[in-house]
């Protein structure tokens, strides 16, 4: 079997979908994409296709090898994230070749059904609240809130007293059963993250996530050192290398590789053997598509440290496949079943691709600096 093309599909502004053909027919998808940086990564995917063309697609690991050490410049978010979604559709081939789901070659499963966490969306403590209560009627028994900004390097006591109070709307409204996960974004300085952790502390957070930015693994071990709520991050850590620190120093107890940037699927699940050998857990971060997704469940499904699953909780469920694969997902009681198809265990749409081809303006970066702090568009 030899690799003969590489297909791009952009859809709507944010998203990116490989579709890697062979010459037996046997297609693969996977998700290259940087968040805002559509077409530099379809760039590099096109850097790449000489070096993969006529190669055996079932060879991941030497192909893998060859994308990332074949050049002098290693790493990064557009180099790995290319690589990613080409390594994810090359173990969609491989598993179709084979007629298993990808968790069997990795293993097998280790569990039967994955536990997924909704966002939970809303202005105020009140709104936050009726949303909880509405995800917990839908069977979740976890969530995510987002802290507001801007946040600046020192703020006030009424902008921590508003942050508790927002958490403390939600274990009020959903109970002690329900976590609570709280995402920082890397936009809170070291200070305030210390200060903020110590005002969630009574509510039983699941997690802190991105406490402050991952760059300096040392001041994340202070802010890890000084609560008692598990630190999550590894979103913007690219392969195994970028996780090594922040897992040796315990900087984080959940590690958080997110599959279209951190190497693939292979490579997470390299990361999170790296954890387990530190008693960590992985909550693989997923804001993106189906095919992203799709690949998360295949590594949850043969993880032992595997905690829970991100996705982005959208209204139109693009992100469980609506429109984009034949067989959504669907999630139910807060679990998705372990998929038991070839592969990814997913039918893409491809006319619907096609239908949603996007080619108007491109996204702006989400936030911007000002006045010390990060403010949102």
């Amino acid at each position: 079997m030899k690799i003969t093309k590489l297909e791009l599909f952009h859809v709507k502004p944010r998203w990116l979908i490989l579709k890697t053909h062979t010459d037996e027919g046997i297609c693969g998808f996977g998700e290259p994409i940087v968040e805002g940086k559509a077409r530099t990564v379809e760039m590099a995917i096109r850097e790449l296709e000489p070096v993969l063309l006529g190669q055996n697609p079932l060879q991941i690991e030497h192909l893998w090898q060859v994308m990332y050490r074949g050049a002098f410049y290693r790493g990064g978010p557009i180099l790995v994230s290319a690589i990613s979604g080409i390594e994810q559709s090359l173990w969609d081939i491989k598993g179709k070749a084979y007629n298993v789901p990808v968790y069997e070659l990795l293993g097998g499963a280790c569990r039967t059904k994955i536990r997924m966490y909704a966002h939970c969306r809303g202005e105020s403590p009140n709104e936050l609240a009726e949303a909880a209560k509405k995800l917990k009627n839908e069977g979740f028994t976890a969530v995510k809130i987002g802290i507001d900004a801007p946040v600046s390097n020192v703020d006030s006591m009424a902008y921590v007293e508003h942050q508790a109070a927002r958490l403390q709307a939600i274990r009020s409204a959903a109970g002690p059963e329900m976590d609570i996960a709280i995402d920082f974004h890397g936009r809170v300085s070291p200070a305030m993250a210390i200060r903020l952790a110590k005002a969630f502390e009574p509510f039983y957070p699941m997690f802190i996530e991105e406490p402050c930015l991952p760059e300096n693994v040392d001041t994340l071990v202070r802010i890890a050192n000084s609560t008692s709520i598990p630190i999550a991050t590894g979103e913007r850590l690219y392969t195994r290398w970028g996780f090594r620190e922040v897992i040796e120093k315990q900087a984080a107890v959940i590690v958080q590789p997110d599959l279209c940037h951190c190497g693939g699927i292979l490579e997470a699940k390299k990361i999170a053997a790296m954890a387990e050998v530190y008693y960590g857990s992985i909550a693989p971060h997923n804001p993106l598509g189906p095919i992203s997704l799709a690949s998360c469940l295949q590594l949850d499904a043969c993880t032992p440290n595997f905690l829970i699953q991100e996705h982005p909780t959208l209204d139109e469920k693009w992100d469980l496949g609506v429109g984009f694969l034949k067989k959504p997902f669907v999630i139910e009681d807060g679990y998705i079943d372990l998929p038991e198809g070839p592969g990814l265990g997913i039918e893409v749409n491809e006319d619907f691709l096609r239908e949603q081809r996007y080619s108007g303006d491109w996204e702006t970066p989400r936030y911007y600096y000002e006045d010390g702090a990060l403010a949102e568009w």
